[in-house]
């Protein structure tokens, strides 16, 4: 790697944001989102194919990000609420590393769930990261949506306004929210690939 990239990569870090998705994880709008099968929080094997015919929200997460916390205020869970309401899957996928910030077990996951009163239909572990790096998800929040016949429909951000703060939210796009409202009026995602902020995922080294 080149020392300007090292540079301007360490500069998106320090202001909590990630590089734009790069095409060399196989990752493209419009094409299958990768396979992938992991184990829920009860210990059962869940699988992108089980919801096929389904919308699907792929949500990565790390409690302890300040990123995750700054929307898990309120306005993540409403959005999970609202959604799966209307028959969306919505998959938190946890892909922090044993002893790394964010990882988690099962019971510990759940009762992440039941205190912050979030919605998700599962949440999904991935201690090895095989899920995060098949979607090439770099921080937490990164977000993706599956279309109904399997196609990547969504990837990137969870809105446009890249800080920790909640007083941000309120002023903010919600990347998602749009792409959801879009796709249930039956038209194209407007901003299908966004640049995604948040902590880097931890995965196992």
């Amino acid at each position: 790697m080149s020392p300007s990239r090292r540079l301007l990569l360490a500069a998106l870090a320090l202001a909590g944001l990630a590089p734009a998705p790069a095409s060399a994880a196989g990752l493209s709008i419009g094409r299958p989102a990768p396979a992938f099968e992991a184990v829920d929080t009860a210990g059962r094997t869940v699988r992108l194919s089980d919801y096929a015919g389904k919308l699907v929200v792929l949500e990565w997460t790390n409690h302890d990000c300040p990123f995750v916390q700054k929307h898990y205020s309120g306005a993540m869970q409403a959005l999970q609420k609202r959604w799966t309401e209307r028959g969306v899957v919505w998959l938190t996928v946890i892909s922090s590393a044993p002893g790394e910030q964010g990882a988690v077990d099962g019971p510990q996951a759940d009762e992440l769930t039941r205190s912050r009163k979030a919605a998700p239909s599962a949440v999904l572990l991935d201690p090895k990261g095989v899920v995060g790096r098949a979607y090439d998800a770099r921080v937490t929040p990164h977000m993706y949506v599956v279309g109904t016949d399997g196609a990547l429909l969504y990837q990137g951000g969870i809105d446009d306004k890249p800080s920790a703060e909640v007083a941000d939210i309120a002023g903010a796009r919600n990347h998602v929210e749009a792409a959801l409202t879009e796709i249930a009026a039956g038209k194209p995602v407007s901003q299908n690939t966004t640049r995604p902020y948040g902590c880097t995922v931890k995965y196992a080294s």
